[in-house]
């Protein structure tokens, strides 16, 4: 994990890929507890016997349960020293070029694409590609934008 000692240093990085976080598996379980979560129920999801006769031989992880994991992918990449709070503000593009099967293994990559001042912090807009295991492209690419708080906003 790189560590920035302050948000000069962090502004200093702009521009920079600053590294990968760990591995991680999306097994089923997590997949149904989504879906339970957010009411998609949809059969490339949670029925693994049609599933494994659809277009891609197994059950898929939703686009938004990767999504959901960009906070915590993220977060293994970098942290800036001093923050007090850290929020997610939004997104500004999000693409899914490649299904995440059950059972995949996933990790982040983040480049850091901008900083702009805000009372009491910084807002960061980072580029974080998830990767599959042994995939050819990546399963999510997004403009991550959050701000970090030295201060109370």
């Amino acid at each position: 994990m790189k560590t920035f000692e302050s948000l000069a240093e962090l502004r200093g990085a702009v521009g920079e890929h600053l590294g990968y976080g760990a591995w991680r598996t999306v097994d089923q379980a997590q997949i149904n507890a989504f879906a339970d979560a957010t009411g998609d129920h949809q059969w490339i999801h949670v029925d693994a016997e049609r599933a494994s006769k659809g277009p891609f031989g197994t059950t898929i992880a939703h686009g938004f349960l990767v999504l959901s994991l960009l906070p915590q992918l993220a977060g293994e990449v970098y942290r800036v020293a001093g923050v007090q709070m850290g929020i997610n503000y939004g997104l500004n593009r999000v693409r899914f070029p490649a299904p995440v099967p059950a059972g995949s293994e996933l990790r982040g990559g983040v480049r850091l694409l901008s900083t702009e001042d805000v009372p009491g912090g910084v807002q960061v807009v980072a580029e974080v590609s998830v990767e599959l295991r042994g995939g050819t492209k990546p399963c999510c690419v997004a403009e991550s934008v959050s701000r970090l708080y030295v201060t109370a906003p």
